[in-house]
């Protein structure tokens, strides 16, 4: 059967492995550190209170047969160790049966956490780690020929990345059509990176210069990766070329990395890899091949819903329409927004708190805080209360359910908690009160930046959440949203 392989991509399949391997090892390293408080069963959203609301069916996990703490760092602990196995080459060291179950549990154990990640694990980077993943164990080892029907679905998820990506900003804010999005979306973009402030004070003509290459690189080169090669190759160059630009420009978790992994498959190495070993020239057996159709031909029947989305007037962005994340539609920024707002939260030990007292800031390793300090890069590591806090400054909404818990846990020193924070400003004892303001942030200027070095200039907008006591945090319902405070401040 010549038909089902492509031995000559398979230093292709090899890099993608690696690189594919090390993405679980990060995404799973974040889940271990960061579960505690976020998820955990004392944690902001915790999941036994979750599995109680959301069936198996709905969101398949392996947590709903046990759940505790210890269990889900064993679960978390064990991906990161296979992944960091597989990286290191483990599953070309097995035989084809094993190496496809080795793939086989790190996507289930990663499905097991999103499935009960809840809005810590909402975006569409963990479903397409999941998506490539579940497509990684069908892709073989070296004692198989590259399937070329898992190639081609490698592509076709990346062509849905990219392209859905694209068709969301034509159809979104107007400010892509008039090529002007990149005045403002290096600045008021989730979490800006060391580079972000320079992007962000680059000419206006090379502004609109990026927006049209944008479109260029989601509207047409992704049709090309479906074409002969070296065609194929070079669209693929040209999507790796401006994920890299993107990579530079901010922090988004692993998307643009896992991106740049799935289109790595396309490439055509066979100049530098010479002949492929001989082992990886044959079909594999034939349950092998008859597990990769079986596994293509649901692919395509999933994929009716993403494609009716992508033509649909109503495309929605970042949605699986299965809840085993099989085969998803993606989308980002469709609407970019023109101020930054962040949610600066404060303590404070005095008994009686007042608005001149003596509040102190709590620092974030992400999200912009303090003006002087520059934007950090973390990236492909994702820092998941961080990302949500920028969502909390545009809209109550994005809060409401583990904002007033996070307080609460502020207020209660939890030490969980408190990790994911770069600086608490009570390591003594926690705060009395704590409350929230709601600042207007941009970067500066040149000459600000040359005389106060300041990375940021910010202005208060009103108060988010008032002085709040340890009492008063204990929310049975969810948080009801700030208060508005009718005064301004400069700082």
């Amino acid at each position: 059967m010549d038909w089902f392989t492509a031995p000559g991509y398979w230093l292709g399949r090899l890099i993608f492995q690696r690189a594919l391997a090390g993405l679980y090892l990060v995404a799973f390293a974040g889940a271990a550190l960061q579960f505690r408080a976020l998820i955990g069963a004392h944690g902001m959203l915790p999941v036994p209170r979750h599995l109680r609301y959301v069936p198996f069916r709905r969101a398949p996990s392996l947590f709903h047969l046990h759940y505790s703490d210890r269990f889900f760092a064993v679960c978390a602990w064990t991906g990161a160790a296979l992944a960091a196995a597989l990286a290191a080459g483990a599953g070309d060291a097995v035989p084809l049966g094993a190496a496809m179950a080795m793939w086989a549990l790190l996507w289930l154990l990663y499905l097991s956490i999103v499935n009960v990640g809840q809005t810590w694990y909402s975006f569409g980077w963990e479903s397409l780690l999941l998506e490539v993943g579940f497509l990684a164990v069908f892709l073989g080892n070296a004692r198989a020929g590259p399937p070329v029907l898992v190639l081609w679905l490698l592509r076709w998820v990346v062509f849905r990345v990219e392209f859905g990506a694209g068709l969301i900003k034509m159809r979104g804010d107007p400010c892509w059509r008039r090529l002007t999005c990149l005045y403002f979306h290096h600045e008021t973009q989730p979490m800006p990176g060391p580079l972000s402030w320079f992007f962000h004070h680059l000419p206006k003509p090379l502004h609109r210069v990026e927006c049209a290459a944008n479109h260029v690189t989601q509207l047409v080169v992704p049709v090309l990766l479906f074409t002969p090669q070296p065609v194929a190759s070079y669209a693929a160059g040209i999507i790796v070329a401006t994920q890299l630009w993107l990579v530079l420009s901010g922090n988004f978790a692993w998307l643009n990395w896992i991106t740049i992994t799935a289109a790595l498959p396309a490439f055509d190495f066979s100049a530098l890899a010479g002949d492929p070993p001989p082992a990886a020239s044959g079909e594999g057996p034939l349950w092998y091949v008859v597990l990769v159709c079986a596994m293509t031909a649901l692919v395509l029947v999933l994929s009716r819903h993403p494609v009716a989305n992508m033509i649909s007037r109503g495309q929605v962005m970042n949605r699986s329409f299965d809840p085993l994340h099989l085969v998803n539609t993606y989308g980002a920024f469709g609407t970019v927004g023109r101020i930054r707002e962040e949610v600066v939260v404060e303590g404070t030990a005095d008994r009686r708190p007042r608005e001149d007292g003596a509040w102190r800031e709590y620092g974030f390793k992400g999200k912009p805080g303090d003006v002087r300090r520059i934007p950090r890069q973390f990236a492909p590591y994702h820092l998941r209360l961080d990302w949500l806090m920028w969502f909390a400054a545009l809209s109550p909404g994005y809060a409401r359910d583990w904002f007033g818990p996070f307080v609460e846990r502020l207020l209660a020193g939890d030490r969980d908690t408190l990790k994911l924070i770069r600086h608490n400003p009570f390591p003594d004892a926690p705060p009395l009160y704590v409350r929230a303001r709601l600042y207007r942030y941009r970067f500066t200027t040149w000459r600000e930046l040359r005389e106060t070095g300041a990375w940021w200039h910010r202005t208060l907008v009103r108060e988010y959440l008032p002085p709040t006591r340890l009492a008063e945090a204990s929310w049975s319902e969810p948080w009801p949203g700030p208060r508005a405070a009718p005064r301004s401040e400069p700082e």
